[in-house]
């Protein structure tokens, strides 16, 4: 067994949630601050349900004092080619925050099949990646 392998996972576990967790724990109304990290305005077209607008380069004391360093932050961005996310997660972890970054953002949010909001919002599909 090689104990390097184990750690890596379990650090992936600790720091990633995919899209198919994040409904779970949306759905059963748990406690997490879910972060659109891109533009006001990226936000303003399309978004998860329930997400906040703050974008990464704003982050800190002052615009993150309302949210409670208690309660898991989930960050999120366009996807696999975007960086705001991570960007996100290393701010509100250095805030002090409990954070994990959405794999694939909102890209595979939609791909699974969730529904989003905003002006260019899209209705569940009944997709499902099949990760339960």
């Amino acid at each position: 067994m090689d104990e390097r392998q184990l750690q890596h996972y379990a650090d992936k576990l600790a720091y990633e949630i995919d899209a198919w967790d994040l409904k779970v724990l949306l759905d059963e109304k748990q406690p997490v601050i879910v972060i659109d990290a891109r533009s006001p305005q990226a936000y303003a077209t399309e978004h998860i349900p329930g997400a906040i607008s703050l974008p990464h380069r704003t982050m800190d004391a002052a615009t993150t004092a309302g949210l409670d360093k208690l309660v898991m932050v989930i960050t999120y961005c366009d996807g696999i080619g975007c960086n705001a996310s991570t960007k996100g997660a290393l701010a509100m972890s250095k805030l002090g925050f409990r954070v994990k970054e959405l794999m694939g953002g909102l890209d595979w949010w939609k791909r699974d099949g969730h529904p989003t909001e905003g002006n260019a919002a899209s209705p569940a599909s009944g997709a499902a990646c099949g990760c339960d």
